[in-house]
């Protein structure tokens, strides 16, 4: 119980005693368990019954034990602290308790010792009556919402990369090389349709569904709770997303230019070979990617091995790439072309780049954190 409590108050959740016993009995144990330290003032309810509203919130803000409750009492500091902007969770077993369970954000009934009428009160019951459990949900929450997270991070991110390989590719086409005609007249796409509808088969399927079931990186339970304003995807969180976007396109379009004759770097290989490389850069830039979505801010070698499940991904992505490009009858089919070793080389040195960046960003976020 002790170690529960501590691990809630590390997860910036702060535990209250709310208790029919004696002052002396209560604040001994709430001292016992890590609630308030040594010598720590326990409130009664005849004392709660002398405070008005205003001084009730002030009054909560401080004291975490009170004894000698009645049912109204229970209520009431609900109510104050809700009024005061804390979200709530409320346990109880008794009929008594179930005014101030309704009233919370969240009731928790015992499952086992509680009533019916709490039961029917709660919006949650508690099957083994045991505090650790939810601090074990605290965190299994946490994992989930992060896990989420994770797969808009990955999934925005790799989409924003198609949209600017596709704009730019446009846009900068007389920069790179992509004109059909001599005069430059004409501009051809840096990907054909069904390359980018092959990228989005095998990139934004597995990988992202593997990220669904990716276990704990960052120590959720370090962090304050999250605010009811605040988003799932915060500004931050956008900047990172249109930034690595941004890398996976440019790195996509110099792959492309690299190959060209003409452009910023002069080639020597056909519009298909080009065409080729860029396409496949742009699958392993976001197969690299889906290592990086894991953590806003922790290394993307931390805990790399951890899901088995993306690995296994990432490895059926890299083959199915290699099989598209190689195999004669996929070639007809998605406009591709076979490339040597020095030229997969290539792909995979300009595809790893959003790693790399993405690499500098987190550790830049994190001194930026420290301070």
């Amino acid at each position: 119980m002790a170690g529960a409590i501590a691990e809630a108050r590390r997860a910036g959740i702060r535990v209250i005693m709310i208790t029919g016993d004696h002052p002396a009995t209560a604040s001994r144990i709430a001292t016992d368990l890590g609630i308030i330290e040594a010598g720590g003032r326990a409130v009664t309810g005849v004392e709660l019954d002398t405070l008005d509203d205003a001084e009730l919130r002030a009054l909560t803000r401080e004291v975490s034990v009170y004894a000698r409750v009645a049912p109204q009492h229970k209520l009431r500091l609900v109510d104050s602290l809700q009024s005061d902007g804390q979200i709530v969770s409320m346990t109880g077993d008794g009929v008594n308790d179930a005014p101030a369970l309704k009233s919370a954000d969240i009731g928790v009934a015992m499952g086992i010792t509680g009533t019916e009428v709490t039961k029917e009160a709660a919006r949650m019951i508690l099957a083994d009556d045991n505090f650790a459990t939810i601090v074990a949900a605290v965190r299994q929450g946490r994992v989930i919402f992060q896990n989420i997270q994770k797969f808009l991070r990955y999934l925005l991110s790799s989409n924003v990369g198609e949209v600017l390989t596709v704009f730019l590719g446009v846009v900068l086409a007389g920069v790179i090389g992509l004109n059909e005609a001599s005069d430059g007249s004409a501009v051809v796409l840096p990907l054909l349709a069904t390359q980018i509808l092959w990228i989005n088969l095998i990139t934004d399927s597995t990988p992202a569904l593997a990220m669904g079931i990716d276990p704990e990186i960052d120590d959720v339970m370090a962090r304050a709770p999250r605010k009811m304003t605040d988003r799932a995807i915060d500004a931050r969180m956008w900047r990172g997303i249109v930034s690595i976007g941004l890398v996976m396109a440019l790195s996509t379009l110099f792959a492309i230019d690299l190959f060209l004759p003409g452009g910023l770097v002069a080639g020597s290989q056909s519009l298909d070979v080009a065409r080729t490389a860029g396409f496949t850069t742009l699958v392993l830039a976001q197969l690299f990617n889906s290592l990086n979505a894991r953590s806003e801010t922790s290394s993307a070698f931390h805990g790399l091995f951890a899901n088995k499940w993306l690995w296994g991904a990432i490895g059926l992505g890299v083959a199915l790439q290699v099989a598209v490009v190689e195999t004669p009858f996929l070639q007809v089919a998605f406009g591709t072309a076979s490339m040597d070793l020095t030229q997969w080389a290539a792909c995979v040195a300009l595809g790893s780049v959003v790693l790399w960046y993405d690499e500098l960003r987190k550790l830049l976020l994190r001194l930026n954190d420290r301070r």
